[in-house]
């Protein structure tokens, strides 16, 4: 089935793997849409899109939340399928404002899927998450494994996978895609585009990139006494455009049949935490100070993928390894050390014009630039 044309909604698309995802949609052939209300991301992202598409960014600016200008965004763009990313993702956060993400994660995706129903589009991709399994009894981690989630973020996930799963047994037209993801990092090749964290970073390669750049003092390793090669866990490092073609993978699986599918996207593979440590190392040729602090709870010695079903059922697979992803995250962290704070002066002239945001009230603007 050819992409031509074919157009696909990403809810916060503006974010870190939504803006990706961009890029992999633009690269396959698929017009892609964004709909945002920019309290987790930036307007400025748009205008480095455009630039490296090349095209007119189209962005729509509201809120999932707004049932009845989802399904207006989605007839007026002739969507045939979306892609839900829009949901908060801080496990810390979650625990302490719980109401917060029960209402955005998972009243979002019942807000979206209401208004797919309306206009019509039955083929949804759902971004969801390897917390999902909890404290799981074996690595490497199968699609099969009990999920047992244990912070209001990864129940939300869940549920978001549960609902998905009744709206399917309700009505076999729906064509589902679940894709459990386990630890994004990295950027584009470009450094135009890669994450922008608000505040203290909660996973490790931004807290790393931050403390290359001189942001942050030193990195503290939680525990360096679990039961791996170096004593320091071990986690599923994914380079964010790996994963964002993983989703161009789901959403030409989910329009080429009816199947519905829930899948693991990692690399298969473990990295310690001195081992991104050295790899950032390496990629910027300068150390990392870091010392070593007691384990936190919750943490566990190894958590990686079981990726097979993802190679049979979507035929993708991870191509990037950690020094890919450690080089990319450093050329973004130099290139924009505030983020997409501050543009350079270079890079607004190129890009200023070049995307537009049509806000809810239909009215149309050129998008932020800072």
């Amino acid at each position: 089935m050819t992409a031509f044309n074919q157009t696909v909604l990403l809810t916060g698309g503006a974010g870190y793997i939504g803006s990706h995802t961009f890029m992999a949609l633009s690269d396959a052939g698929f017009t892609p849409v964004i709909l945002d209300d920019f309290s987790n991301s930036h307007p400025a992202v748009l205008d480095r899109l455009a630039h490296l598409t090349g095209q007119r960014v189209l962005c729509e600016r509201g809120s999932v939340i707004d049932t009845g200008f989802v399904a207006q965004v989605i007839r007026r763009h002739q969507c045939v399928a979306v892609i839900h990313f829009a949901g908060f993702k801080a496990v810390g956060e979650s625990v302490q404002q719980p109401l917060k993400y029960y209402h955005n994660n998972v009243g979002g995706l019942v807000s979206v899927l209401q208004a797919m129903q309306t206009a019509g589009c039955q083929s949804i991709v759902f971004s969801s998450s390897a917390t999902v399994y909890g404290d799981p009894d074996n690595v490497p981690i199968t699609e099969q494994c009990p999920c047992a989630p244990e912070s209001p973020y990864a129940h939300t996930k869940l549920m978001c996978e549960d609902i998905l799963t009744s709206l399917r047994a309700s009505d076999p037209a729906w064509r589902v895609g679940i894709l459990r993801y386990f630890n994004p990092v990295g950027a584009h090749p470009s450094g135009l585009i890669g994450e922008d964290p608000d505040g203290i970073p909660n996973n490790l390669m931004p807290y790393v990139t931050q403390v290359a750049v001189g942001r942050r003092d030193k990195l503290n390793v939680f525990g360096n006494d679990y039961p791996t090669p170096d004593g320091t866990g071990i986690r599923d490092y994914l380079h964010v455009t790996d994963l964002a073609e993983g989703h161009v993978a789901a959403v030409r699986a989910l329009l080429a049949r009816h199947d519905s599918f829930t899948v693991n996207l990692g690399t298969g593979e473990g990295t310690s935490v001195l081992g991104v440590l050295h790899a950032f190392e390496r990629a910027s040729g300068r150390p990392i100070p870091f010392e070593f602090a007691p384990r936190r709870a919750g943490d566990v010695a190894e958590y990686f993928a079981d990726v097979s079903l993802a190679k049979t059922l979507l035929n993708w697979r991870a191509l990037r390894t950690i020094d890919d992803m450690c080089r990319d995250s450093w050329h973004w962290q130099q290139s924009n050390p505030d983020g997409y704070r501050n543009m350079a002066p270079h890079d607004l002239n190129v890009l200023q014009t070049n995307s537009l945001l049509s806000n809810h009230d239909g009215s149309r603007q050129p998008a932020a630039s800072a």
